[in-house]
């Protein structure tokens, strides 16, 4: 399963992608709007440190214009995702997409019938809020567990990008039932990289080796 990074930050970025741990890179409005940078800026100096897919998000709401972001958007590197929302005109651009050979990531899902639309219209990924479906209390992974299935019964190409991630857990869950990626922010990439066994063991060994040198 691939891993991508959630957000705009280049200093977390820059960061997971030392560890190479991180195949690529999701953004929204919001998480440019926290960096406090423009869309311009940001996205080209993500490109230049990680190098996979970087989701960048319309922000029109109409085909006619989020297809003229979306080309725009494609300029600014060879790995850019247009992200589009799942909304029917939506569905038109990532058709309008599909036929120019522009990647896409729909955004926004929260049914397995949206994601087979999304996956008819053409979309290169499609990205289900499991965090957001939790909070209203419904099982988001089963929404992955669901989406997997039919992708896999029909033989579509979408891949099922995880979103909205709270934790490690919806991580592992994610793998076992076969999703392509999953897209977490910094903070839960730490939280996968900690195990108390972990440090409790580096704490041992290393207390065993001071003994060694005395």
């Amino acid at each position: 399963m691939q891993i991508f990074i959630d957000s705009a930050d280049v200093r977390e970025i820059r960061e997971a992608a030392a560890m190479g741990v991180i195949d690529g890179c999701t953004t929204n409005p919001t998480l440019v709007a926290k960096v406090g940078r423009k869309l311009e800026d940001v996205i080209p100096e993500i490109c230049s440190i990680v190098d996979g897919p970087i989701s960048a998000e319309v922000i029109s709401t109409d085909v006619d214009g989020m297809v003229a972001e979306g080309r725009e958007l494609v300029k600014i590197h060879k790995n850019i995702v247009v992200k589009i929302p799942l909304i029917g005109d939506g569905l038109k651009a990532v058709r309008i997409f599909s036929a120019e050979g522009i990647k896409t990531n729909v955004t926004l899902c929260f049914s397995p019938m949206q994601a087979l639309l999304a996956a008819k219209a053409g979309a290169t990924y499609i990205s289900p809020f499991v965090g957001r479906l939790d909070d209203i209390q419904y099982e988001g992974m089963e929404l992955i567990e669901q989406i997997v299935t039919i992708y896999e019964n029909y033989g579509f190409n979408t891949q099922v990008l995880v979103a909205s991630v709270r934790g490690p857990m919806h991580l592992v869950q994610a793998a076992l039932m076969g999703a392509h990626c999953a897209t977490v922010p910094f903070n839960v990439i730490t939280q996968i990289l900690k195990h108390p066994l972990t440090d409790k063991g580096l704490e041992q060994f290393l207390a065993d080796a001071k003994k060694m040198k005395a």
